[in-house]
């Protein structure tokens, strides 16, 4: 459940991060024929739109990311737990003590308290480290992510004579476009075969 959540915030940020500049090509055309006219249509129009949902969700490297970021966040929740639960058989084993009389001054009962509030400090610092390390990680990954794309669109429109390039996340910034206008999906190949090209 704690993983579906972060794939959806991850969805969210890179989607909300991720809105893409408007694209500005010399504004000619392709010439010879360009196959249908609704094709034609589009490229004479320059506007087009990419469901940047269904885009971080197909292309593989975003996915991979995402990936990484949810085994990342796992190792940092797992190492705190560990240390937060050798904290947490301390304060228990300190309680047993207090109550049985088990230390032998009073300065030892009171050194002891100490040191395990000292360790309940760093346990937070560490929680806000661990915490502060994953969203400095998450905003890296966004940033490469955007990039990628913001990068490839540049090419991509030039050879499409397209001029702008609108996002379409759950529907908050485009009221309506016909289907004609929708280049998700060839987006989303073009970038998955460049993605595995780069790995090979």
């Amino acid at each position: 459940m704690k993983n579906a959540l972060l794939v959806v915030n991850v969805i969210l940020v890179i989607s909300v991060i991720a809105l893409f500049a408007i694209v500005l090509t010399d504004g000619k055309g392709k010439s010879g024929e360009e196959g249908a006219n609704s094709n034609q249509a589009i490229a004479d129009s320059g506007i087009v739109y990419v469901n940047t949902d269904s885009l971080i969700i197909k292309y593989e490297f975003a996915r991979q990311m995402s990936e990484e970021l949810i085994k990342k966040e796992e190792a940092s929740r797992t190492d705190f737990n560990e240390k937060a639960r050798v904290f947490q058989q301390d304060m228990v084993e300190f309680q047993r003590k207090v109550q049985n009389n088990g230390f032998l001054s009073l300065e030892r009962a009171q050194s002891e308290e100490r040191r395990l509030r000292q360790k309940e400090q760093e346990l937070q610092e560490l929680n806000t480290s661990l915490s502060n390390d994953l969203m400095v990680h998450q905003e890296r990954m966004n940033q490469q992510l955007r990039d990628t794309i913001t990068n490839f669109l540049e090419v991509y429109c030039k050879d499409k004579a397209y001029k702008m390039v609108l996002s379409n996340t759950m529907g908050d910034n485009l009221l309506y476009a016909t289907s004609e206008l929708d280049i998700t999906n060839e987006v989303v190949e073009i970038l998955n075969k460049r993605y595995e090209a780069s790995k090979k």
